[in-house]
């Protein structure tokens, strides 16, 4: 099965990568005042504290001990994270069979919705990268498969121990204690199986999104092969459940790691494969910026929660669903805690990949990398429901001059784009259906089936 839209983003990404890479530089000075800033950004860890493992170094990448990642895991999890054929609960049955895990969440888009608000069931059409989603006129604006904040990336999501903006999935980490909020009747009960927050994320998301995975589903789409192979030692009478499906579904998100960005390549010594622009933006970024405060580690991101000042996605102008000035999620962390403390604060991103879907913010409410680092430079919130004891001290104006700005934008925007996600994603389906769509419109705009 072909897609053309992949096909299309990938050549344009390469051969943006490959135009911008027309000189590259072995500037020994750029490298040595990078390599010294990350080993202060680092606490002295250095070029190893920001390395992401092979997505085959299955012990170098963080895991939950009670989901060890193995290759059987990953081959069923990557299937049925693209499955449209388990979309068996929508609210019409006409779209039964037409959306799917990587609705909101595909390679192309960096592992993000590709539009500011994502539309899972409900939807129709795909556009070029996912911006030609919208509502389908059989449904009721209410029953659309919709978040009230922007779809978070899968990327690199095996360094979160907590997962969604406010953190809400997983049992352990910065989430132990929290008990009191793992509500009952509502997806955070997950949490009370104990698995970390991307193995909570994954099973409880398949009823969140309308999913369906048991013996009969798996044995017609045929899968029982796979949850077999992946599941040699479960009891036959459970192996084939929304659990053990979310387990698998989370082992290959933990694969999903954007180890061949040119960042990565230099920190694994090719000194060529960034631009001097984006090695000056690099020694910034870890530097004078001092953005690795917060975006730290292999992933560029921390298990932290911080209050930027930031719109939310309702007062975006685009039309936006399910979500208003009185939505919990508006709150941030508090909307998962209810502690006083958390209010407005969100959860700290990954950064790569984000040119992919030019949406930021947990609003969506910036289009372009330079408009958040010109945000982040100014420290002016944009929302004035945010009280400022709330804003994170790290919100202060930087003193970047426009140079400064956009070596730092280059960085992030190049040297942190991976630009061959789509080896993460399946071939074909079990099913026989397009993904990551398989309404009509879908399949014409992807031209699949």
């Amino acid at each position: 099965m072909k897609f053309k839209i992949f096909t299309i983003v990938l050549g344009i990404g390469l051969l943006f990568s490959a135009c911008q890479k027309d000189e590259p530089v072995n500037n020994l000075s750029l490298d040595s005042e990078l390599e010294q800033a990350l080993k202060d950004a680092s606490g002295g860890a250095g070029k190893a504290g920001f390395r992401l493992p092979f997505s085959t170094e299955f012990s170098k990448i963080p895991q939950d001990p009670r989901n060890p990642i193995t290759q059987q895991k990953i081959n069923l999890g990557a299937l049925l994270f693209h499955e449209t054929g388990i979309a068996l609960n929508p609210k019409h049955p006409e779209h039964a069979g037409m959306y799917s895990c990587a609705s909101c969440h595909f390679a192309s888009a960096g592992f993000q919705a590709g539009r500011h608000q994502g539309i899972s069931d409900g939807g129709l059409g795909f556009g070029i990268n996912g911006e030609g989603r919208v509502p389908d006129p059989l449904y009721d604006l209410k029953e659309l498969d919709v978040q009230p904040v922007r779809s978070p990336s899968a990327l690199n999501i095996a360094y979160q121990e907590a997962i969604l903006w406010n953190g809400q999935f997983g049992a352990v980490g910065v989430n132990a204690g929290t008990e009191a909020s793992w509500t009952a009747g509502t997806p955070k009960e997950v949490n009370h199986l104990g698995y970390q927050g991307t193995e909570s994320q994954a099973i409880a998301a398949q009823d969140v999104h309308r999913l369906k995975m048991n013996d009969d589903v798996c044995e017609e789409l045929g899968y029982r092969n796979l949850f077999d192979a992946a599941f040699p030692d479960v009891d036959k009478v459970v192996r084939y459940d929304r659990e053990h499906a979310g387990l698998a579904i989370a082992a290959y998100e933990r694969s999903i790691l954007a180890n061949q960005a040119p960042f990565q390549l230099w920190l694994n010594g090719n000194s060529n494969a960034m631009t001097a622009q984006e090695k000056e933006g690099a020694i910034l970024f870890f530097g004078k910026a001092n953005c690795a405060s917060c975006h730290n580690g292999p992933s560029l991101a921390n298990m932290e929660f911080y209050a930027l000042g930031m719109k939310d996605l309702f007062e975006n102008q685009e039309a936006t669903y399910g979500t208003d000035a009185n939505s919990n999620e508006n709150q941030g962390r508090f909307s998962f805690t209810k502690r006083e403390e958390d209010k407005f604060k969100f959860k700290v991103p990954q950064l790569y990949n984000l040119a992919d879907s030019p949406f930021y913010g947990h609003g969506s409410s910036f289009h372009s990398v330079r408009d958040v680092v010109v945000y982040k430079n100014k420290a002016v919130k944009e929302n004035p429901n945010v009280p400022d004891s709330q804003l994170a001290e790290q919100f202060k104006p930087l003193g970047l001059s426009e140079s400064e700005i956009d070596a730092i934008t280059t960085f992030i925007e190049h040297g942190l784009r991976d630009p061959n996600l789509l080896r993460y994603q399946p071939l074909s389906i079990r099913s026989g259906n397009c993904f990551p769509f398989n309404d009509p419109q879908s399949r014409v705009d992807l031209g699949c089936n």
